[in-house]
């Protein structure tokens, strides 16, 4: 049985981005105001009577937003909210509330959220809360800890691939959420805003950050198609039913889902797909259950997606490099929060490495022309 999973975790040379699987004890600092929170529950109708016991444990230990896992009232829900000294962008509950909610109105692979509020002295900080989700979630652990055999992955990779084209194949308007973004123009603003972000958090001079950015501003598609996309789809943001491995019951982590190329979320979810064959700096800090026996190649999940979605792929090394660089932006905005003593998180000193592998392989795509075969 598998819980909840967390975005980014632990530092770079000891499972950077690897996810756990389980609700654990709340990190010192990281604590809810249990009595405003029950409350807040008995208000919004989720429990009856504010003496109930509660439970409180929190999913892994992220270097995103902070989740929790609330028993009570033979009761299991789902609270999100960001970290301490997060800025809004990419920490808005508000935005990703809004998001399950329309989801929810049509697609079956959404958990349900319940309510939303920016009332920030219940816990702290703006927050929602949502369905928890059983299932089985896929890290590199619970991959070896199930002995999941090369036979079963092309399996659980087509699944997986089905479910992202399902998802890119929305109509948005129905599910009200095309005010979510703007797709025209999306890939121009996305190159220019993660350039912008990388700039701003930038604490070392890293050259071929700067070379990979000019290399998008100028090689970037003008033409493309657009849908809703996640900006974050890898196997440990997915809960399979079981393991059989034929049916996944929800998508997780939507606080980066907007309207815009559903082949910049391709390059994304590339980028966060391991292989054996990549730098080995790589592999010891982002252990990734893609990188066992029976597992596509990049290559042949861009194929796949290709024949499922019935899109011609153009640009692949562009939206390749882009998720690549994007990554390398993310965590040198987590390492600036430490750098400058925003958090004392010992997590974070060494993210810096993460920024400048990320952005040597994105240069190394762009000079090899390819997104296999890089070391």
């Amino acid at each position: 049985m598998v819980m909840y999973y967390m975005p980014m975790e632990d530092n770079f040379n000891h499972q950077f981005l690897q996810s756990t699987n389980m609700a654990q004890k709340v990190r010192k600092g990281e604590e809810l105001n249990e009595p405003n929170l029950k409350n807040f529950l008995q208000q919004n109708q989720l429990i009856e009577d504010v003496n109930s016991d509660l439970e409180v444990s929190q999913f892994s230990i992220g270097f995103s937003n902070l989740t929790y896992l609330l028993k009570i009232e033979n009761k299991e829900l789902v609270l999100r909210r960001p970290p301490k000294g997060a800025i809004k962008r990419g920490h808005d509950m508000g935005r990703e509330f809004k998001v399950l909610s329309g989801l929810n109105k049509g697609f079956s692979k959404a958990p349900k959220a319940y309510v939303y509020t920016e009332d920030a002295e219940i816990v702290g900080a703006p927050f929602y809360l949502m369905e928890y989700i059983e299932g089985i979630i896929i890290s590199a652990k619970e991959a070896k800890r199930k002995q999941i055999s090369p036979e079963e992955f092309p399996i659980i990779a087509d699944s997986w691939l089905e479910t992202f084209v399902e998802l890119h194949k929305l109509d948005y308007e129905t599910l009200g959420l095309g005010d979510l973004g703007k797709p025209d123009g999306y890939v121009e603003r996305q190159v220019t805003n993660w350039g912008k972000q990388y700039l701003k958090a930038a604490t070392e001079e890293i050259a071929e950050a700067q070379k990979v950015m000019e290399w998008l501003e100028k090689n970037q598609p003008k033409d493309y198609d657009f849908s809703l996309i996640h900006n974050d789809y890898k196997y440990n943001n997915v809960v399979f039913k079981d393991d059989s491995w034929q049916e996944i019951s929800a998508i997780l982590d939507w606080e980066m889902c907007t309207l815009g190329d559903p082949l910049m979320d391709l390059g994304t979810s590339l980028a966060s797909w391991s292989m054996a064959s990549d730098h080995p700096m790589l592999l010891a800090g982002l252990p990734s259950p893609t990188t066992m026996s029976g597992n596509p190649s990049r290559m042949e999940i861009v194929e796949s997606y290709a024949q499922k979605s019935g899109q011609s792929i153009q640009n692949l090394v562009f939206y390749y490099a882009y998720g690549l660089f994007k990554f390398a932006v993310i965590v040198q905005q987590i390492y600036y929060r430490y750098d400058k003593g925003l958090t004392t998180d010992k997590r974070f000193a060494n993210l810096n490495q993460a920024t400048r592998l990320f952005c040597l392989m994105a240069w190394q795509a762009i000079q090899k022309k390819k997104i296999e075969d890089l070391v």
